[in-house]
């Protein structure tokens, strides 16, 4: 059999990864094993941060509606529950997005819901 030398193939693994650690501090930008344990970390905790990206915009508009709402004379709970009440179905992004470009539409949605 023909010998096969993986030099090459090793060689264009360890650099693809080098790639991604490219911007990191010290050897683990440039050590493959320090490279390697730092890009695990760095994938696991961008996953979670795409999930807490979501838990924080909620958290954002649910913020913003509760604003605007106790303008009006209601608590946030108690419009959320009026809205559900009333099977008014729109998204608190949509909500906050109203309650911040268009008041006099999201003061009518308020009405709405309290009556």
């Amino acid at each position: 059999m023909v010998r096969v030398k993986r030099g090459t193939t090793a060689h264009k693994r360890r650099k693809h990864l080098l790639k991604y650690a490219k911007g990191f501090r010290w050897g683990r930008k440039s050590k493959y094993i320090a490279a390697k344990d730092a890009m695990y970390h760095a994938w696991e905790y961008a996953y979670q941060g795409r999930k807490n990206k979501k838990r924080n915009f909620r958290n954002l508009w649910q913020t913003q509606i509760n604003v605007t709402t106790r303008e009006q004379g209601i608590s946030y709970s108690r419009f959320i529950s009026a809205l559900k009440k009333n099977k008014i179905e729109i998204n608190r992004k949509i909500l906050a997005d109203l309650a911040q470009k268009n008041p006099e539409i999201f003061k009518k949605i308020v009405e709405k819901a309290k009556s």
